[in-house]
């Protein structure tokens, strides 16, 4: 028998934890399902300086306040993997999961965004080998060694930034001639001495045997081939929303966001969506905080609307 909630909210990133505070100061019974890790991306960043009335912050210490809050507020986490949503006749929805099924009245989308890989053969395979995602996780395996960052975003920028502090040399791969990452942020990692640049360049193989021991990288104005010998490199080329298993009924837009305005309103009523996982031309902490905040509010005006039979 599925277990009964007011509000059930997918998503323990930095959205989905807002949205749950808010709800249950609102009075709302909360439960939160979250298949990776609490804190989402912002978890893995090693220095938050943007967030407003935090001068600096790591992104694990800022995801432990916040899970905390939720917790002393009464919210219930789960570490369980959604499968799906089911609007239900009564107006509300069943959430089935790997950790139990839950009722409620209202649903708070927060599923996130993925890393995304270079689609190259053996990628999966070197994964754990050579090739990783999350500088703060797996730099100091690279402790005193040589490691690479292909991306030219703001995340790219910052696993350079934390790896110079940690390797002997780091080499930044970036396929255009300027990053898309802050100014400010460019400027200070650039600056670094054991970093090189490899701009206006792509990495076209995974060279090694059972692990990564370095790239093939092409220079796109000029054709050029090169060997860069690495212990290990730190993909950031984007991401890809987690909303797969969520549609239907939520309605998708082409690249797998979920389509929901600034009041984050689906096309499914009483189902909300907030943070990455949402069609919007801006992602970053104070968007994720404030779409949590509007998605709980609706939330739980649906659920007064709509209560439980």
């Amino acid at each position: 028998m599925a277990e009964y909630r007011d509000i059930v909210v997918i998503g323990a990133g930095i959205a989905g934890m807002t949205a749950a505070i808010y709800a249950a100061r609102a009075g709302k019974s909360v439960q939160v399902l979250e298949c990776e890790g609490f804190g989402g991306q912002i978890a893995s960043s090693p220095r938050v300086e943007n967030y407003p009335g935090i001068a600096a912050v790591s992104g694990a210490e800022l995801s432990d306040a916040m899970y905390s809050q939720a917790s002393a507020l009464g919210v219930s986490f789960s570490f369980a993997r959604a499968s799906g949503v089911q609007p239900q006749p009564d107006g509300g929805f069943l959430v089935p999961s790997d950790g139990g099924d839950f009722a409620c009245r209202s649903v708070v989308l927060a599923a996130g965004a993925h890393h995304k890989g270079l689609g190259l053969a053996r990628e999966q395979e070197l994964t754990g080998r050579g090739i990783s995602y999350c500088a703060v996780c797996d730099g100091a395996f690279y402790r005193g060694k040589t490691a690479a960052v292909v991306g030219g975003g703001s995340a790219a920028l910052q696993s350079a930034e934390y790896l110079c502090g940690v390797c002997d040399k780091v080499v930044l791969i970036h396929r255009r001639d300027s990053f898309r990452g802050e100014a400010a942020l460019a400027g200070r990692v650039t600056a670094n001495p054991n970093l090189t640049l490899m701009l206006d360049s792509v990495v076209t193989e995974y060279l090694g045997g059972d692990r990564l021991d370095g790239l093939l990288v092409e220079n796109r104005k000029t054709g050029a081939r090169t060997r860069v010998p690495v212990d290990g490199v730190f993909l950031s080329v984007g991401q890809a929303p987690g909303n797969g298993p969520f549609a239907p009924p939520v309605e998708l837009d082409e690249a797998g966001y979920v389509k929901a305005g600034e009041d984050c309103r689906t096309n499914v009523p009483g189902l909300f969506a907030a943070g990455d996982c949402r069609a919007k031309a801006v992602r970053q902490l104070t968007t994720a905080a404030a779409d949590g905040t509007v998605a709980a509010v609706a939330a739980c005006a649906w659920a007064d609307a709509h209560p439980a039979g």
